[in-house]
């Protein structure tokens, strides 16, 4: 058995280890990456600890600590009434805000995860509140992010179209950008229509007279309403969505009217605005941002820092950086390389390009999408220029296929939507994002292969 094909099997292992027994699979990928890593890699512990993702780690850790200071100060209340106010009441448009939020930041250049990082826990935490799945609420966000994506100015745009430029291959910015826009608005679609988006249309508005509880008051990972208990106590169905209040009728545990604007909210509103313009406008690390700003609101209140930093997501960042590790080392033992270059040399160039859009989306389920497309796009170049497939086309249908995706929970996006979430059972949650990326593993390639490859776009 070749070393690659058993560092494929023991990841399976883990997974099916992990689901069975209940055990952190974070903590069981860094063990697999230490014995796959020295038995069959030949890698010392600098190697294995190559592929621990630190800028992941400090991202998980100083984003969930910043609105763990705001949720205990009431901020993500304030936060959450304001947004009732602006769409009038009507709970169902604001998974849509979100989406057109994420989109529009990540189309004037911001890196996905960072633009994720900064809408996913106002977002979530509206979901909390007013009962909405939290699964949708985090696919509205993930897919809105890749949705602007790809605009000519964005980040991705631009890495796409430089390494399109550099291979020598057709390209169209704007396809590129208008394919991604469109995938990922049809899958919000749908989600919005199976995980309880109906529900929300036909509650109506709600009224916002009565005061909420103060957070400060609440126990210690828990929260003082029913109407944002844990998925464990949610109704069936796919997005764990719970039971809405009726239209138009008065929240018992809904923000008053007139959330004060407390000297510790007013703060933390200026260090939410200093993250976006130190991410957007000097390009600064979101979690080093994040981690900074936490500590000088932790010092100036220390009373309500206490209780915030054991609601950081130390499970979820175990899970992510472990499962994150074992795929450095698969990527130092040129398994992920060794998979590409099998499927390239397929002499069926149109089985070679689904396969090549599976293999982008199955591995960007774990890592840097960006990365993979930059070694997958380059193994297209033999059978893109034998001419039997569109260039423009087999681009696009990478780039969306290696970017949707980003919905797993081992991905980036999917991690910060996992730890964002509040008042979640959250092994539960991790199972529906697990379930869902997998639908969209599963059958996303295949339908943009079918759409924009087989055509012969470009």
């Amino acid at each position: 058995m070749s070393p690659e094909l058993l560092s494929v099997l023991v990841l399976a292992v883990v997974f099916v280890i992990a689901t069975t027994r209940s055990v952190n699979m974070g903590a069981l990928a860094f063990a697999a990456a230490f014995g796959v890593g020295t038995l069959v890699a030949d890698l010392d512990a600098d190697g294995v600890f190559a592929g621990f993702p630190g800028d992941l780690f400090v991202v998980l850790v100083g984003v969930t600590y910043l609105f763990a200071l705001a949720r205990a100060n009431g901020t993500t209340d304030w936060l959450v009434h304001a947004a009732v106010r602006m769409v009038r009441g009507r709970v169902a448009l604001i998974p849509w805000v979100m989406f057109a939020l994420t989109g529009a930041l990540t189309a004037i250049g911001a890196v996905s995860p960072a633009a994720v990082a900064i809408v996913a826990p106002i977002a979530l935490s509206f979901a909390a509140r007013y009962g909405i799945s939290p699964l949708l609420m985090g696919a509205m966000v993930v897919h809105g992010a890749q949705a602007g994506g790809f605009s000519p100015i964005s980040i991705y745009g631009s890495i796409v179209n430089g390494i399109v430029e550099r291979e020598k291959l057709p390209g169209s910015e704007i396809t590129l950008f208008l394919a991604s826009l469109l995938a990922n608005l049809v899958i919000a679609a749908v989600v919005f229509a199976v995980c309880g988006g109906p529900k929300l249309l036909r509650q109506g508005t709600v009224a916002e007279t009565a005061a909420s509880p103060a957070k400060g008051d609440e126990e210690p990972g828990g929260s003082a309403d029913s109407g944002t208990g844990s998925l464990g106590t949610a109704g069936s169905g796919t997005g764990g969505t719970r039971t809405a209040p009726a239209p138009t009728a008065t929240r018992t545990d809904a923000p008053a009217a007139g959330v004060p604007l407390t000297a510790p909210v007013i703060a933390t509103l200026v260090c939410l605005v200093a993250l976006v313009v130190a991410v957007l406008g000097f390009d600064l690390d979101a979690g080093l941002t994040a981690i900074t700003l936490a500590v000088v609101l932790s010092t100036v209140w220390p009373d309500v820092s206490r209780r915030a930093v054991t609601e950081i997501a130390w499970p979820t960042v175990l899970l992510i950086c472990g499962v994150l590790t074992y795929v450095g080392v698969l990527d130092e033992m040129g398994t992920i390389t060794w998979a590409g270059e099998g499927v390239g040399g397929i002499g069926v160039p149109l089985l070679a390009a689904v396969l090549l859009c599976y293999i982008g989306a199955i591995v960007s389920a774990f890592a840097s999408s960006v990365g993979i497309m930059g070694a997958l796009i380059p193994l297209a170049v033999p059978f893109l220029a034998q001419g039997e497939i569109g260039a423009v086309g087999m681009v696009a249908a990478l780039a969306v296929s290696a970017t949707v995706v980003d919905v797993s929970p081992f991905s980036t996006n999917g991690a910060l939507v996992l730890a964002a979430a509040p008042d979640v059972d959250r092994e539960r949650f991790f199972r529906q994002l697990m379930a869902y990326g997998g639908i969209v593993v599963a059958a996303v390639p295949a339908v943009v292969w079918l759409v924009m490859v087989v055509p012969g776009w470009g």
